[in-house]
């Protein structure tokens, strides 16, 4: 399934972890979509993600969820 980023650009979804996790990736988190900002490496492999909104969550080191991410055209 693919869908369209704000940007119009393409964008699909893709299974992330704390080492995949970039700037940029779209998590649905409570329904809400959350665009990652910055990101903060923690012990034990974990990150912690800064969304627009200001809000943080911390992803541990086996965590997997589905973002959004937008396709790059080279």
């Amino acid at each position: 399934m693919r869908g369209w980023a704000p940007s119009g650009a393409p964008a699909t979804p893709v299974e992330i972890t704390s080492t995949s996790v970039q700037r940029g990736d779209v998590i649905q988190v409570g329904g809400h979509p959350c665009r990652v900002t910055d990101l903060l490496q923690l012990p034990g492999g974990a990150k912690r993600l800064c969304f627009e909104s200001g809000e943080l969550l911390t992803m541990h080191a086996r965590s997997r969820l589905v973002a959004l991410r937008t396709m790059r055209r080279r």
